[in-house]
């Protein structure tokens, strides 16, 4: 338990930094104030220059830590997953059954999130609704398939691999196992985000959560047709 624990890190890949940011208080203050102004202001209007105003320091200084702003994203974004898979390993330990696993993996994945005292630089919630607004952005680019040869998204399949192999011990026969692991996760995204915005073409709502409708689509698809 104890060397689980351990590896059980936030760790990102070292090629989207230039500096680790987590390595100085300036770092830390990049991060912290770089993830309330993307969520006031957007990926679009956030820039360098502003965050510098911000952090009182020098625009130069942030280029220190990251080449550009797509690199924070990309970093901050792999940062949450990191963190939620640290919250997947960790909570689902306890679990004896494959069913049992499996659906307070899909509770993690898909739920609302709270904010996590372990680490003070950084404001879960707020990188959460990040995410669910910003995270197709920082893959949706002609340099994506480079990118993932350089692992900046080996966190998030990592992730999806994970929810996969836990599906399969629920149903070994289910044909699409990798699908559905990955539609789960992003689409968790997706009806967070039309639950706030368009609200008119999902069933989630603040009665039907996300969590509601994918447990209930996975208890349909693989649990009651299970083979354990």
């Amino acid at each position: 338990m104890q060397t689980l624990l351990k590896n059980l890190k936030v760790e990102i890949n070292d090629k989207l930094y230039v500096k680790d940011p987590e390595s100085s208080d300036l770092g830390k203050r990049i991060l912290s104030c770089s993830i309330e102004m993307i969520y006031e202001l957007g990926f679009e209007q956030f820039t360098f220059k502003k965050l510098g105003l911000e952090i009182k320091s020098n625009e130069s200084s942030i280029y220190r830590y990251f080449e550009n702003k797509h690199k924070l994203l990309l970093y901050l974004t792999s940062w949450y997953w990191s963190w939620l898979e640290y919250q997947l390993v960790l909570q689902t330990l306890s679990q004896s059954s494959p069913k049992d696993k499996l659906n307070k993996a899909i509770e993690i994945l898909t739920q609302e999130v709270i904010q996590d005292s372990n680490f003070n630089h950084i404001d879960e919630v707020l990188l959460n609704k990040i995410v669910i607004a910003e995270y197709s952005k920082s893959y949706l680019t002609k340099e994506v398939d480079t990118e993932n040869k350089e692992g900046y998204f080996a966190v998030y399949k990592r992730l999806v691999l994970r929810l996969k192999d836990m599906i399969e011990e629920v149903n070994s026969v289910y044909e699409y196992p990798s699908s559905l692991s990955s539609m789960i996760i992003q689409g968790a995204l997706h009806q967070h985000f039309l639950k706030d915005h368009f609200a008119a073409i999902t069933d989630c709502n603040d009665i039907t959560t996300p969590t509601s409708y994918f447990l209930n689509l996975v208890d349909q698809l693989i649990i009651s047709n299970g083979k354990k």
